[in-house]
């Protein structure tokens, strides 16, 4: 059968964190099944130990999950378990992958001029964020605080999610990929960004679904992404198709405020990673990368509040991220933070 199904790590009743699959609405015990791994590999409390077995690795264990695909394989139901974050991010990074997003956001800064500054079309812009607040689906946000101007201090009263497409990285390759939450707080990041970037006003938290969807499960939906001009630098061409065919959402306590597609990014996942690497940078398994905000040309697909001049999160309010696959066959798996006050 045809199983495209993401990997999680769950901790049952009464039990210790071990990695699984999402199967129907059963999380499956993947260390109870005869998979081709090393001993101890999916009892580990996190995927990082199956990430560093490598893309052939990946590949036997999904055709020998294909033939024991079976409704009552070992596991527990969903809703009695509980999901934890499936890898130990070592590092993290933010790319800034979307022209749109790019555009808008340069346009409310920089009236007039070129919206997009001259290394934007040439490599994937990035920043390193905090690995260490990076924190699963379901947990609550507090807002933070902080400077806000050269002479206030307080709560954040600008606070914004965004709605991206994450990856995870195995040895040198793209896993698989989740929807993520970069929470940010406007004010703080307005006031401190300058020269170095983004700082305390990214890394307070961000939120990560609780299911890794293989990236092989979705090699079917890559399409031809927008023309890139100027012709990258050789480590960073790509042949086409490029960019995933992902149809993403949010919603805003159960009202959907953003409505988008992955396809809109001008930067690959795979020429993100050769960027990082292309210094002398390693990468190790369970890093993570996020694509940036994944905004569209339209203004229903403006993919976080900055773009739409707000309003800004108020506390108890809650954000919900979606996407799928355009037939339906794959639902990536669900982001959700509610905002706590400071």
């Amino acid at each position: 059968m045809n199983l495209d199904v993401p990997y999680g790590v769950a901790r049952p009743p009464g039990g210790e964190p071990r990695c699984v699959i999402r199967l129907g609405e059963r999380a499956v015990d993947l260390s109870a099944l005869d998979l081709p791994v090393p001993p101890g590999t999916f009892e580990a409390d996190a995927l990082n130990p199956f990430l560093a077995l490598g893309e052939q690795a990946w590949a036997d264990v999904h055709g020998r999950l294909e033939e024991l695909a079976d409704p009552q394989l070992p596991g527990w139901p969903l809703d009695e378990v509980e999901l934890v974050l499936p890898v130990a991010v070592g590092d993290y990074v933010d790319f800034y992958s979307s022209r749109f997003h790019a555009e808008n956001v340069s346009r409310l800064f920089r009236p007039g001029d070129e919206p997009l500054l001259p290394n934007w079309r040439r490599i994937p812009v990035g920043y390193h964020g905090r690995a260490g607040t990076v924190v699963v689906s379901g947990t609550p946000v507090r807002r933070p605080t902080g400077h806000l101007g050269p002479d206030a201090f307080g709560p954040e009263p600008m606070l914004d999610y965004e709605l991206e497409l994450a990856f995870v990285a195995g040895t040198e390759a793209v896993f698989g990929f989740a929807l993520m939450n970069d929470w940010s707080a406007r004010a703080i990041q307005g006031f401190e960004y300058q020269p170095l970037g983004p700082f305390l006003g990214k890394s307070f938290a961000t939120s990560l679904s609780a299911w890794i969807t293989p990236a092989a499960a979705l090699n079917r939906y890559r399409v031809d992404g927008e023309p890139q001009d100027p012709e990258p630098a050789p480590h960073l061409r790509a042949s086409e198709p490029r960019v995933l065919d992902l149809e993403l959402e949010a919603l805003r306590d159960r009202e959907v405020i953003c409505t988008t597609n992955a396809r809109h990014l001008y930067w690959s996942p795979e020429q993100q990673l050769a960027h990082a690497m292309s210094n002398g940078a390693t990468i190790r398994p369970g890093d993570l990368f996020g694509s940036g905000t994944v905004s569209g040309p339209e203004p229903s697909m403006r993919a976080c509040l900055l773009e739409t001049q707000g309003p800004f999160l108020a506390d108890g309010e809650e954000i919900v991220l979606r996407g799928r696959t355009p037939d339906g066959a794959i639902e990536l798996g669900e982001v959700r933070g509610t905002v706590l006050p400071a």
